[in-house]
């Protein structure tokens, strides 16, 4: 089924023309028309958490996967950085290993380490023993979702906005996801899942298949549920060689994507969908090519430069990119065609004003070559960073106007 819910923010109407969607359109309105938006959309990744007092003081004395499966609290944290930062989007507050503990595996984020297995997944055996991941755990994703939406609806009505701030929703990429599965916990160099899948290549395929089922459902759980945009999070595989990945973690993210391309494109909208990955600046084309390839047949994909076909419905491939790699390198790799995101310093977010503000103006002209541009940091919000600096960084980029 492609056909989004009648009620979904999308079908509304209600989050289509919103700055954000506009630039990962590739400058376009819902309609397909090039026009620019009303501001620059901004907004970060992991700006719902640890670096607001408000969040800490709301997850006190609840485990973080706990928290991302209350349904409550998990919306009222994914909307805490919208009312204070007045960023463009609310990034869905969860866990890329959520559909780990959705179906049932062992699995805690331990503070200080991050996710920890109760057993590690190395064998054939290991990999047959996993469980199917039945399709009511979701119940409470899609509440939470629900619950977002209704309250970023609420707040664009006391602001007395027309268009509503959308919510992404996001999951762990493959490879991410299957990395952590067969360390156990995190790793820096990854060497248990590249000896696997050159050492057990039917072991590592069917693994990788079951984490990109189980992201991809849990992505479309969300989007079925009133989010209005889609990130694939690779954060390891920048660990893996251009030849490895194109081999053995590509197919795998494209099946992912498969779960939510062309959802929508039946009803004439579109599901923008991002892949961002840190350290990825050799795949960054890779990245993007696996969004289009995770497009079934006749599910109204963007086509092919030169190819014939509308734009209504169709699926712009976004391309997140680090801090690593300069915004005009980034768009040659990927095609002038293709909307980039990204791509501020986080480690400049504690400089000096002055520093952190010609960083920034740095990127937006960077950036000015790509067919869509959505400010972000070229990683995660580190925890001590300043809230009201964020703030500070919203109003910059709201103020910075487009030519012509």
């Amino acid at each position: 089924m492609t056909r989004l819910p009648d009620d979904h923010p999308l079908v509304r109407g209600i989050t289509a023309d919103a700055p954000l969607l506009n630039q990962y359109r590739g400058t376009r309105t819902a309609a397909g028309e090039q026009q620019v938006p009303s501001r620059r959309p901004v907004w970060f990744m992991r700006q719902a958490g640890r670096s607001l007092p408000e969040y800490r003081a709301l997850r006190e004395g609840t485990t973080m996967l706990d928290a991302c499966l209350d349904p409550e609290m998990a919306a009222e944290i994914t909307l805490q950085p919208v009312r204070r930062h007045d960023v463009d989007a609310a990034i869905f507050f969860s866990d890329i290993v959520i559909p780990l503990r959705l179906a049932g595996i062992d699995v805690e984020i331990k503070p200080g380490v991050g996710p920890v297995l109760g057993s590690p997944v190395r064998t054939r055996a290991d990999v047959e023993a996993l469980p199917e991941l039945d399709e009511a755990a979701f119940a409470p994703i899609a509440e939470a979702v629900q619950k977002t939406t209704a309250g970023l609806e609420a707040l664009a009505q006391e602001q007395g906005r027309s268009a509503v701030t959308p919510l992404i929703g996001f999951a762990g990429a493959p490879f991410t996801l299957a990395a952590y599965m067969v360390e156990g916990r995190p790793s820096r160099d990854h060497l248990g899942p590249r000896a696997m899948m050159h050492g057990d290549p039917e072991t590592w395929n069917a693994l990788a298949a079951w984490a990109a089922d189980v992201s991809g459902r849990f992505m479309r759980a969300q989007v079925m549920a009133g989010a209005s945009a889609a990130q694939l999070f690779d954060s390891w595989a920048g660990s893996l060689g251009r030849e490895d990945y194109a081999a053995h973690v590509q197919p795998h993210s494209a099946a992912a994507f498969s779960h939510v391309t062309g959802l929508g494109a039946e009803q004439g909208v579109e599901v923008p969908l991002i892949h961002f990955g840190t350290g990825t600046g050799d795949i960054i084309d890779l990245m993007r090519d696996a969004i289009t390839e995770g497009a079934p047949q006749g599910s109204g994909a963007r086509p092919a430069p030169g190819e014939e076909g509308s734009d209504r419905g169709a699926a712009h491939p976004v391309v997140g990119v680090d801090y690593r790699l300069n915004l005009t390198e980034a768009g040659r790799r990927v095609g002038a065609e293709t909307p980039l995101q990204g791509n501020i310093d986080p480690a400049l977010l504690t400089a000096p004003w002055e520093v952190l503000e010609n960083h920034i103006r740095q990127v937006v002209a960077s950036g000015a070559g790509a067919a869509g541009h959505v400010l972000n940091l070229g990683h995660g919000v580190p925890p001590e960073t300043d809230p009201e600096v964020l703030t500070r960084v919203v109003s910059l980029i709201h103020d910075i106007g487009y030519e012509g």
